[in-house]
């Protein structure tokens, strides 16, 4: 499985409610309707964990993470012009954005 995770913040000035509208509405939708996308998930990052322990704030607002079968799959979603060019426009909302594609080795459910 390949995984995308993306750490973004919002630009300042940014009014957060407008971009949670947007990024839970039409924007999941979107990332979920992807071909290949097995999950895809989207969470708000409040606090960070160092060796210093637990601090407030983190260098990142959110994150986004898809999961894809394979890389296949991946690079006919997310490498693609048309693909791309989506991206162009919708990094356009976010601020200094990292994306991260990792191979999942190992993936474990706890048992219910």
């Amino acid at each position: 499985m390949i995984r995308l995770t993306v750490l973004y913040n919002l630009p300042p000035g940014s009014d957060e409610a407008l971009f949670l509208r947007w990024r839970l509405g039409e924007h999941q939708e979107s990332n979920a309707s992807m071909p290949g996308v097995v999950t895809t998930d989207f969470g708000r990052i409040d606090e960070q964990w160092t060796t210093a322990g637990i601090q407030p704030g983190a260098p990142y607002r959110f994150m986004t993470v898809a999961d894809f079968a394979d890389r296949a799959a991946f690079e006919r979603a997310f490498l693609t012009q048309e693909a791309q060019d989506k991206l162009r426009e919708d990094i356009k909302k976010i601020d200094n954005p990292l994306f991260l594609v990792s191979e999942i080795l190992i993936s474990t459910q706890p048992e219910a």
